[in-house]
């Protein structure tokens, strides 16, 4: 695992009138501070990638159909330097994935329905000043496969 990622195995309460799923709360070990959550998504087949942050956490999830997140360390003082992770997350496989700042990370929905990702990360985005930097999904020096 890459240093500084840390993957918490999410549960879902169904019951007669729907579920239910915490995905965040202040008291995990992975909770820094609170910046905003926002949801983004994919169409499927669609990727989102590569991009890295400077001074924000990200916390990852999949709420609705499925989504390939992948993760580049790209940090060359890392002991994980040059390693990547890669997890399915969804509904059926629920999980919160912590991506620390200056990773490389995307995303790609595998499922025949749009995937609905919910991020709460430790910022707020900086509309003046983005603090978000990205690379070509596929020309890069990254040894991962998008199209798998």
């Amino acid at each position: 695992m890459i240093k500084g990622v840390n993957v918490k195995k999410l549960k879902i309460i169904p019951d007669d009138r729907g579920r239910l799923m915490e995905i965040l709360r202040s008291d995990d070990k992975v909770f820094k501070k609170f910046g905003q959550v926002y949801m983004t998504t994919a169409f499927p087949g669609v990727v989102k990638a590569w991009h890295w942050h400077a001074r924000q956490t990200d916390n990852f999830t999949c709420v609705q159909g499925k989504m390939r997140l992948a993760l580049y360390d790209g940090r060359k003082n890392s002991p994980t330097y040059g390693e990547v992770n890669d997890f399915l997350i969804s509904p059926e496989d629920p999980m919160l994935v912590t991506i620390p700042k200056m990773v490389y990370h995307g995303f790609k929905c595998v499922s025949d329905c749009e995937a609905i990702v919910i991020n709460t990360v430790t910022l707020p985005y900086n509309y003046k000043k983005p603090d978000e930097y990205r690379i070509d999904a596929y020309d890069n020096d990254i040894k991962y496969d998008w199209r798998k």
